[in-house]
Order: C-alpha cells, then structure tokens, then sequence
C-alpha cells in the first residue's frame, strides 16, 4: 500500500468522525449510494509531515476490489506540525452492495522520510430498501 521505504509513523492517526449515508435521484443509476465521511488525522508524533496523497481500497462482500490512488487530499496537501489535526470529509458512490473501505495517506516528514498512516476500516452499508 505506502510506497516502498515508508515508515508508518508512530503518532500520525486517522479517525472516522462520521460516516452518513445518503440516496439522491440526482445519482448516477449504477452508483446511487453515496457514504459520506468525516475524517480527521492527527499528528501526535514530533515531526512536522505533509501529507502528499492518498490510496483506498475498496472490498465489496462480492465482487472485484477497487483500489483509488491520488494525489493530494480532497485538492490540498496538509502540512501537519506536532499537535495539528486535519480535517475534511469526503464521499464514495457504490451501488448499494455491503463494502468496506480502508488504505493509507502517505507524504514526508520534515526530513524527508517517507511516512503513511493507515486509514481504519469503514463500513459501508445501505440501509434496507423497502
């Protein structure tokens, strides 16, 4: 998952502040879930990191894994000094089938290394049709 020579960096967190299910008419036929996520990553460690990217994996209980790899986070690249925490929320489409998505932010410390941080399972499962 991180890249090759990454240190999952002791103190640098990932928590799931929320996640919110929500069904539009507006979605698309094939995706018409959305789970939207609140996440926050602290760094409790004594390096300052910037966070440079992102990969998710996303294991639906059937089916083929899809794995979502960029740059940055929701377009930024947090620079997170001892005791910073970033937040932001996020979403994926899925067609309604159970799924759990996981993976890791990776970028530098101050000097140089790189590091990641794992992000904890999430969830996402559509609430029963009636």
């Amino acid at each position: 998952m991180p890249t090759k020579g990454s240190l999952e960096l002791p103190g640098l967190r990932v928590a799931v502040e929320k996640v919110i299910h929500h069904r539009g008419p507006d979605f698309p036929a094939a995706t018409p879930h959305a789970f939207v996520y609140f996440l926050a990553i602290a760094n409790l460690s004594d390096r300052t990191v910037t966070l440079r990217g992102r990969k998710w994996i996303l294991r639906p209980a059937e089916g083929p894994v899809e794995v979502v790899e960029g740059d940055g986070i929701v377009g930024q690249t947090p620079v997170l000094r001892p005791g910073e925490v970033f937040r932001y929320n996020s979403y994926h489409l899925t067609d309604g089938r159970p799924l759990v998505a996981s993976g890791a932010f990776h970028g530098l410390d101050d000097a140089g290394q790189p590091v990641h941080t794992l992000i904890p399972d999430i969830p996402m499962t559509a609430p029963d049709s009636p």
